[in-house]
């Protein structure tokens, strides 16, 4: 006769399936969705939530996902990066926040770099208009944004467009930003750390932003709270360079000042 199971014999048929290849399918689960939650993984695996627990405190061991009160996000690498159409959906209010608080910070400048990503292109957007301003941008969204400013001149870093990102890289981007003296810089990163300074996946990338920090007299790095404590493959500058950090008040103040004490001012909002 035959036995009907039960679910804990689902869980323990799951169990069995390698660790590796579950922990493969949980990362291919963050990539396509952007975020997992535990409960939903257990039940699609088959295996209990205690055994997705100890995967993801494994991916998240080996730099490949950040872990959440109830699931994980993947974390952007060599290998994988989030497109700019996916960057427009997470967050969003916390990086409105962040941009408007940035782009205060403008002072006196007349030329502006404003790198590529989404909390940039929010930043280039929340630029006064009343003014004679200069934007410097590797973005074509960005550019796109502030092209029928009155007030704005808008100069589009020529290269090679990145088709996740819509911003261009290489060479002709690099020659370009080198003839420029720019007042201020708005840098966004992949990821910050206080070891490893500002990171980003692609060295083309990661080239772009380092020169336009060299071509920059200030900078002010950008980006919600999830970016800290976060590595990826390419260092482009110490947290030492950056004359300013924004973000939110969801980075913890004592974590906040811990980077404080390497240089620059931080601002959450």
């Amino acid at each position: 006769m035959a036995r009907t199971g039960t679910a804990g014999d689902t869980a323990r048929r799951g169990d069995r399936v390698s660790a590796e290849e579950r922990q493969r399918q949980i990362v291919r689960a963050a990539r396509r969705a952007g975020s997992v939650d535990v409960a939903a993984l257990a039940a699609e695996l088959g295996v209990a939530k205690e055994t997705v627990r100890r995967d993801l405190r494994a991916l998240e061991d080996h730099g490949l996902i950040r872990r959440t009160h109830g699931g994980a996000y993947p974390v952007e690498s060599a290998g994988f990066e989030t497109t700019l159409a996916f960057r427009t959906t997470m967050h969003v209010p916390e990086k409105r926040r962040i941009a408007t608080a940035a782009a205060e910070l403008l002072g006196d400048a007349e030329t502006v770099f404003v790198d590529e990503g989404f909390t940039p292109q929010l930043i280039a957007q929340a630029l006064p208009r009343d003014r004679p301003l200069t934007v410097v941008t590797a973005s074509l969204a960005t550019a796109g944004a502030l092209a029928e400013a009155g007030n704005t001149t808008v100069l589009l870093l020529g290269g090679r467009v990145r088709h996740g990102t819509l911003a261009t890289v290489d060479h002709w981007t690099t020659k370009m930003l080198s003839g420029f003296v720019i007042d201020l810089a708005f840098i966004g990163a992949n990821g910050i750390s206080r070891e490893h300074g500002l990171t980003t996946p692609d060295p083309a990338v990661s080239e772009v932003k380092a020169q336009a920090m060299r071509a920059a007299r200030r900078t002010v790095f950008a980006g919600v709270h999830t970016k800290f404590g976060a590595v990826s493959f390419c260092r482009f500058a110490r947290i030492s360079d950056l004359e300013t950090i924004v973000t939110s008040t969801q980075l913890p103040a004592p974590e906040a000042h811990r980077y404080s004490l390497q240089g620059p001012q931080v601002i959450r909002v």
